[in-house]
């Protein structure tokens, strides 16, 4: 079933360029592939076993082997990346819709890129292979460089460039590290190298396990992005199309956390209990710097940028708190961003087409005008401040809980930690006043026409996961408990035994 959900959208891509033979063709065409493999992607819900720990829905066959190494074609799904999975499918059919009136040139190569980039986001989550990973890591550089570069705003080349330069500096540091550890296992399927690891078969001195660590690292950090290897998310999302955006906050930055906790923990557990406190200080730092930068943007869409450097900050500093409450609330975290700040990208979009601009100051009173479409952005705006009840609370609660109960880390990374959620409050009020309350004064929004059914099918399926998450929280931690219990015992055992 994982084979089936991740190759939907290229079989999809494939048979719109053979059939479709229309721009409105080349649209449903591709919206109904991505609500297919949703459809589909449920399957692997229904089908999950919450009490294993292991992975599940395995194919695995050799793909290039030679004289002391093996390539496999390996993928499958556990506690850690089925929600991931998830996210993509759900999200991917929201981007698409919002893109109907958006996008009228070369609408054709646009569709193609959207689906190529489901499919190697979906390959990222179920690969369990290190050189497999690594080619659909690479391979959702280039859709996204096209979506920004060719649909984007004034300054896309040069936020497209910088999107793929330092995406592309970092992977080539985890691709040595990915081929010194093929080398030394002689495979690159993460689950053989781990048990190696434990067996005692495959042994690194602990400078070479940080050394790793690092390489692997600094790959995922710009990915995040972490704060100071930020500087080209704001770029890439105030220069990319509203589904570029969506896609890179709701999905894109994702890979970044999800490698951390797929890789850096079981391979290098003695290297990230070291590693801990400092990571767990450059996500404090980034959750502050995010929070207050956001508060100071006159753009919207800037300032919805700055808000992800915050929030993925929550997300590090549960993963490196090392035990269960931190690590689920992480992995939860990144769905409940991926779901409201993707959100907050389509709310966005909906003035950007009317109006032509992201400035907070060419708004005012928009209530008035579009009661609908402000109620719904009220409530994707409280999700993304956390307040209870929503989706954001439970990941944000969860992460502090963990990182108050750490071993690995100080306990006062939690009241630090804990004045970003009072700053995000204070940036997105702000925003929010500023834009739909107050008087309707400017006669160019007062003619404004609310939501239509586009907008609306783009919308709702956001309104409904951000309270569903928010009051059946367990549902989704059950899934992970198994796995992510596992994780810690086995990062406790290796570190006790001076691996």
């Amino acid at each position: 079933m994982a084979t089936v959900v991740f190759m939907l959208p290229l079989v999809g891509m494939v048979l719109m360029l053979i059939l479709a033979r229309s721009d409105q063709q080349y649209r449903w065409w591709t919206l109904t592939t991505s609500i297919v493999t949703f459809a589909v992607s449920l399957l692997l819900v229904r089908g999950f076993d919450k009490t294993s720990a292991g992975l599940q829905m395995v194919d695995q066959f050799d793909w290039i082997s030679g004289e002391g190494f093996s390539i496999q074609y390996y993928v499958g799904i556990d506690g850690i990346s089925i929600w991931l999975v998830m996210l993509t499918t759900f999200i991917m059919p929201l981007a698409i819709l919002s893109s109907f009136k958006a996008i009228q040139k070369r609408v054709k190569l646009y569709y193609m890129f959207m689906l190529l980039m489901e499919w190697a986001m979906l390959g990222v989550f179920v690969a369990q292979d290190l050189f497999l990973f690594y080619v659909f890591w690479e391979v959702t550089l280039v859709p996204m460089y096209f979506l920004i570069g060719i649909w984007g705003a004034e300054q896309r080349i040069y936020a497209a460039v910088k999107f793929f330069l330092y995406t592309m500096a970092g992977s080539l540091l985890m691709l040595l590290a990915i081929l010194w550890l093929g080398n030394e296992a002689g495979t690159f399927a993460v689950p053989e190298i781990l048990e190696q690891l434990k067996t005692g078969d495959l042994v690194f001195s602990t400078a070479t396990g940080r050394w790793l660590f690092l390489a692997f690292g600094i790959a995922f950090a710009i990915k995040v992005p972490m704060w100071p290897l930020h500087s080209w998310l704001p770029d890439a999302h105030v220069q990319a199309p509203t589904a570029g955006s969506v896609i890179l906050a709701g999905v894109l930055l994702k890979m970044g956390t999800y490698g951390f906790v797929r890789f850096n923990l079981p391979l290098f557990p003695a290297a990230s209990e070291t590693f801990a406190p400092y990571i767990a200080a450059l996500a404090v730092i980034g959750i502050i710097y995010g929070a207050w930068v956001s508060y100071g943007q006159k753009d919207m869409k800037k300032l919805v940028a700055y808000s992800s450097i915050s929030h993925l900050g929550f997300v590090m500093l549960g993963i490196f708190a090392l035990n269960s409450s931190g690590i689920e609330g992480a992995v939860l975290q990144m769905v409940n961003h991926g779901i409201s700040t993707g959100g907050l990208f389509l709310v966005v979009g909906v003035l950007y087409e009317r109006r032509h601009t992201k400035l907070m100051a060419a708004f005012g009173g928009i209530w008035q005008a579009m009661p609908l479409y402000s109620g719904v952005a009220l409530v994707i705006v409280l999700s993304s401040m956390g307040l209870p009840g929503l989706n954001g609370f439970v990941g944000e609660f969860t992460i502090l809980l963990g990182a108050a109960g750490s071993d690995a880390i100080s306990w006062w990374f939690t009241p630090l930690a804990a004045l970003g959620v009072i700053l995000a409050a204070v940036y997105m009020l702000y925003m929010f006043n500023t834009v739909f309350m107050g008087e309707l004064d400017k006669e160019e929004n007062k003619r404004l026409p609310d939501l239509d059914w586009r907008e609306l099918y783009a919308l709702v399926p956001i309104l409904i996961m951000v309270l569903v998450i928010g009051l059946q929280a367990g549902y989704f931690f059950e899934f992970m408990d198994a796995k992510v219990g596992d994780l810690v015992r086995d990062i406790s055992l290796a570190v006790a035994a001076g691996r």
